[in-house]
């Protein structure tokens, strides 16, 4: 069934390269061949839509030009200094297969920054990444009722969120985008659906297990708070919320909620910070380009890392970007962030008390939240690469030309000269 579906969907699109990218998104997300069985498996549905879009997009008769802003500027410096580490890589021949997984994304978020190019194409990516994570969410939400949350929530294998903090931290950066959608539908049975949406999505962030997620779920709680107008009651509101949900959870969840306190006698944490002094090492005697893609490799632990014997992934974008990219790399990519949060500003500025562009206002601000949450709980999980952040900047920037779109055209409506008619009685 999925492969019909899927073969049939090609031929639109081509004749619409917007959904071509809307499918890629759904299929790059969802994984939905991994929740099959025998050959479709394995096909490579997400190579062959990416191919037929590029092909649509090269035969379409739409404007297809890229927005350039800051954002879009300094995302394709970093581009370009992540291909200049590549050559300078330890492995070479690992760092560029990673490379090559890199650029298909970059390539996909460019083509959505060409066709994505109206309101209602916007709020159509929103609702396709949040519908592809968000089953996982809802699916994981209903398990830790079913069973007490006695068993952890994973994603779906061979994703970028396999691992049960990968998930929660997908799941965490979705939430604003369910909040936006249920404040822009007019229809109270999908308001009602996002509601459990989202309460399903956060027992599924706490059936994860992941302390990464406990935190990053604190920050964005905190800053939906501080965006909202009636902050003692939604704060009243969330405090319920929060206490029912965790008091739910079984004892063994909080012995590891609480191991974030006592760190030095955690394994999972004392390995984490051996990784970060790894990174920051390895930084130090790569200055310019870092390791490149594939640092993170046992030869190396025991050249730079204090325990060599302790060999963990980066758990951290930032730690990740500085041993891959060097300094200059981590330079970028925080400035894509913090240009990305910026422009939020700008277009909350701009649109807040203007009805017509009153859902850019919202959209920009739960964007932001999505930021805050990924900057937070990055911190100890490493998804420097993964689509979801470079959407958010792909989906700030298309929302800040729409913004100018409309104020230009109600500026030129203001000043168009009223034409006097007279009447003959």
């Amino acid at each position: 069934m999925l492969t019909i579906f899927v073969g049939g969907i090609l031929p639109f699109c081509i004749q619409r390269p917007y959904l071509g990218l809307l499918t890629w998104s759904w299929l790059g997300y969802m994984n939905p061949h991994r929740l099959t069985y025998g050959f479709a498996y394995s096909l490579p549905f997400v190579q062959a839509v990416a191919l037929i879009t590029l092909l649509g997009l090269l035969f379409s008769k739409e404007s297809k030009r890229v927005p350039w802003t800051p954002v879009t500027l300094l995302w394709v410096f970093f581009i370009v200094w992540m291909t200049l580490s590549t050559f300078d890589a330890f492995y070479p021949d690992l760092a560029w297969s990673e490379w090559g997984r890199m650029i298909k994304i970059q390539l996909m978020i460019l083509v959505t920054m060409m066709v994505i190019n109206t309101r209602e194409r916007i709020n159509w990516l929103v609702w396709t990444i949040v519908i592809s994570i968000g089953f996982y969410g809802i699916k994981g939400g209903v398990f830790t009722l079913l069973t007490g949350g006695e068993y952890i929530i994973w994603g779906p294998s061979g994703s970028f969120i396999v691992g049960n903090n990968e998930i929660a931290f997908a799941l965490l950066i979705i939430l604003p985008m369910m909040r936006y959608l249920q404040i822009i539908s007019n229809n109270k049975w999908i308001k009602s659906a996002l509601v459990l949406a989202m309460i399903l999505c956060g027992f599924a962030i706490l059936g994860s297990y992941s302390r990464g997620a406990l935190l990053g779920s604190a920050s964005m709680i905190f800053a939906l708070w501080l965006k909202g107008n009636k902050k003692l009651l939604t704060g009243s509101i969330m405090l319920v919320v929060l206490i029912a949900a965790l008091s739910f959870m079984p004892d063994k969840w909080m012995d590891r909620m609480n191991t974030i306190q006592a760190y030095e006698q955690d394994g999972s944490a004392l390995g984490r910070l051996n990784a970060w002094w790894f990174a920051y090492n390895i930084a130090a005697d790569n200055i310019l380009t870092g390791g490149g893609y594939g640092t993170f490799s046992k030869e190396l632990f025991y050249v730079y890392a204090p325990d060599p014997t302790d060999h963990h992934d980066a758990h951290s974008i930032y730690f990740e970007v500085l041993a891959e990219q060097g300094y200059i790399g981590l330079l970028l990519f925080l400035g894509i962030g913090f240009l990305t949060y910026r422009t939020g500003k700008w277009i909350i500025r701009n649109s807040k008390d203007n009805e017509e562009l009153k859902w850019a206002s919202d959209l920009a601000s739960m964007l932001q939240v999505c930021l805050i949450g990924y900057s937070v709980g990055g911190a100890f999980l490493g998804l420097a690469y993964f689509d979801l952040p470079y959407h958010i900047m792909a989906m700030m920037v298309l929302v800040q030309q729409q913004v100018r779109k409309t104020l230009l055209v109600q500026e030129n409506s203001a000043k168009k000269p009223v034409k006097l008619m007279s009447f003959v009685s």
